[in-house]
């Protein structure tokens, strides 16, 4: 499940960067900062790779989830700071 959920991550990166200008483009590697300091997206582009995601999963799984819920904004390390955090996150709400 884990290998689909990354599979679903990149695609939506894919989507993100297609809109952005090179500098504001994310890689594909589990290890890539999706948020913070050291991320090449700002705000928006977070809430956009987030709705792209939430979608993808539904799409993929038959089940909704809501990634930026206030779960996710109370946890002591966010499962937005990289591409594994999240898609550990996105697992887990699936197994829920």
């Amino acid at each position: 499940m884990r290998n689909k959920i990354i599979e679903l991550i990149y695609s939506s990166i894919d989507e993100l960067n297609a809109q952005n200008e090179a500098d504001s483009q994310l890689t594909k590697t589990e290890d890539t900062v999706i948020f913070g300091k050291d991320s090449n997206i700002d705000s928006l582009g977070l809430v956009n790779l987030i709705v792209s995601l939430e979608q993808a999963v539904n799409d993929e799984f038959n089940t909704e989830i809501s990634l930026a819920d206030e779960r996710a904004m109370s946890q002591e390390n966010s499962p937005f700071s990289t591409v594994s955090t999240l898609a550990d996150y996105i697992e887990e709400l699936l197994k829920q």
